[in-house]
């Protein structure tokens, strides 16, 4: 299920929007400010945003977001000037709607912003703040590279290849062992996990006990 983040301090608006696009298939979360909105932005795979919020500007809020990520956003506002609807796609943003607005036509452009992106993304994967670039085999935490092994790099594609679904323990072994040439016991698979997740410096990779491995997307 897509995850759209709603960022509009109009109660009005955002029962609405939540409605339509909820009766789409998407699931909505709601922040009515820039603050809020941030600690939101992680499981998002889209953003709609208006420009004028409580606590700042919807301008400076898609800049932070797209300086560290490619997440699509869609501006949602009354801000119809020639200069605004500039600054907005200057900014990176991907799309952008004036109110008053048509559901229907917003939701057509969703899906539209939608497809580009994934065309345009259809090596990466991306969880939180990890994404891995297939193309490059390369690993990113936010935007700082990190560096693993080809083994710990085998062990965490099979994990994020498999997100929200349980990876046994027995899985990763009868995968692993050619890699080095060497049979990887579970007490090794163990230290390697461990490695992996000391280098992500994070807890997206959860234990399953006696079973095995998840990667959690919320």
């Amino acid at each position: 299920m897509t995850n759209i983040l709603l960022v509009e301090d109009n109660d009005s608006i955002v029962k609405g929007l939540t409605y339509s696009l909820e009766t789409e298939g998407f699931n909505v979360e709601w922040s009515g400010n820039i603050e809020n909105a941030f600690s939101k932005v992680h499981s998002a795979d889209l953003i709609i945003l208006d420009v004028t919020l409580p606590d700042g500007s919807g301008f400076d809020f898609c800049k932070n977001i797209k300086s560290k990520t490619d997440i699509p956003v869609i501006f949602l506002t009354a801000k119809d000037e020639e200069k605004d609807v500039v600054e907005g796609f200057e900014l990176g943003a991907d799309d952008y709607i004036v109110k008053p607005f048509r559901p229907k036509e917003l939701i057509s452009r969703i899906n539209r912003t939608l497809k580009v992106h994934n065309k345009e993304n259809k090596n990466i994967i991306k969880c939180k703040n990890i994404t891995i670039d297939l193309d490059s085999n390369r690993v990113y935490e936010d935007d700082k590279e990190i560096t693993f092994t080809a083994l710990e790099y085998k062990i965490l594609l099979m994990l994020f290849t498999n997100i929200d679904r349980i990876v046994t323990r027995d899985d990763i072994l009868s995968k692993i062992w050619d890699v080095s040439g060497n049979f990887v016991n579970d007490n090794t698979l163990t230290v390697y996990i461990k490695r992996i997740r000391n280098k992500l410096n994070s807890d997206v990779i959860k234990t399953i006990k006696s079973v095995g491995y998840r990667v959690d997307s919320k």
